[in-house]
């Protein structure tokens, strides 16, 4: 089974940085979003180290379980960037979210902390493959109010958990089996925050009808719409998307 894959990061329309960042390595199948957070470039910074230091522990580590490798490389990059932060009083507090995805064999082992998200296509529907760390995700799982009204709640930023903010962090791992057709996208919240998951499912299957003829060319078309999307529709925030289909 092979893998076309694209990827790209945008400043978006209102920020002076880009503090998102992004990770391919095709060959090793791995794959990383991050979205940095914290003043004087810290959140620059902090998601810059996630993508360095993320791939450096895992294809120095490659044989180990995926699920063990991710979490350990994540907290990795955790120690990494706290001691950083530390280490300039301008950069205390700075830290980043992250979603790595793993292909190994026929699995997928997706790894989270923070916001940032991974959705999967298939048969023409959505599935959010991670869960948000966020406080308006921890009282949408006591039923305080629907999805739809969370997009209205002042704290919708507000995140539980972040990379490189605490001395600890554990990242949530979600093991997938991939089918041909498969269509993986993991993005920003600069993404999902200004597209909705029905925009989001419209625009794969209109664009990638056919997963299984699907050419680089498509794929990359594809990412680009999205970004242009959401800037369209605001670009509040920095916009970072990879997306992967698996043939």
């Amino acid at each position: 089974m092979g893998l076309i894959s694209s990827g790209l990061t945008h400043i978006g329309m209102k920020r002076k940085t880009n503090q998102d960042a992004i990770y391919l390595n095709p060959k090793k199948h791995l794959f990383i979003v991050a979205d940095g957070m914290g003043g004087h470039n810290g959140g620059d910074i902090a998601s810059q180290m996630a993508v360095s230091v993320i791939p450096e522990f895992v294809l120095e580590n490659y044989g180990q379980d995926p699920i063990k490798l991710q979490k350990q490389a994540i907290a990795h990059a955790n120690s990494s960037i706290k001691k950083r932060g530390e280490e300039d009083k301008n950069l205390v507090g700075m830290g980043t979210t992250v979603v790595s995805q793993l292909f190994r064999g026929p699995n997928l082992y997706t790894a989270n902390v923070g916001d940032s998200r991974a959705y999967l296509f298939n048969n023409k529907r959505i599935y959010q493959l991670t869960s948000d760390h966020s406080l308006v995700q921890e009282k949408l799982n006591l039923g305080f109010y629907t999805r739809e009204q969370a997009g209205d709640d002042p704290q919708k930023n507000v995140l539980v958990r972040t990379v490189g903010f605490e001395s600890e962090v554990e990242a949530d791992v979600f093991n997938y089996k991939v089918h041909r057709n498969d269509i993986f996208l993991s993005c920003s919240d600069g993404l999902h925050g200004k597209v909705s998951d029905s925009d989001l499912s419209y625009i794969i299957n209109h664009f990638i009808p056919d997963p299984s003829k699907a050419t680089q060319e498509q794929v990359d078309h594809t990412a680009q719409f999205l970004v242009d999307l959401a800037n369209k529709n605001g670009g509040q925030d920095n916009i970072s998307v990879i997306l992967i289909i698996a043939q």
